[in-house]
């Protein structure tokens, strides 16, 4: 016996200072157990300073999901519009980073 699965239609509104949407040019990642924090930065050249523009708090399902749906819009992107170049981190840089 198979199960039908009944698809759910979702109204999706956006207020215009969200639509408007946020610059990140750094986003730094932690999780716990039950959950996954992304901190998305706005990072000023030259300055030093940097300033959280916004904060996703979502479960690990969520955000496995999440990077699943970005890497398929990345090959759609480059299928598009050719390759995201990016640069080589050096070693002593990548420390800062990924820790």
């Amino acid at each position: 016996m198979s199960e039908e699965i009944k698809k759910q239609e979702i109204k999706i509104e956006i207020d215009d200072q969200t639509a408007n949407g946020t610059y990140s040019n750094l986003a730094l990642i932690t999780h716990s157990e039950t959950e996954f924090v992304i901190d998305f930065i706005f990072v000023q050249p030259q300055n030093g300073k940097a300033k959280v523009r916004s904060r996703i708090v979502t479960s690990p399902l969520h955000a496995k999901k999440f990077l699943e749906a970005l890497k398929e819009n990345i090959a759609k992107y480059e299928t598009r519009f050719g390759d995201i170049k990016t640069p080589e981190i050096p070693v002593a840089e990548k420390s800062k980073f990924y820790n």
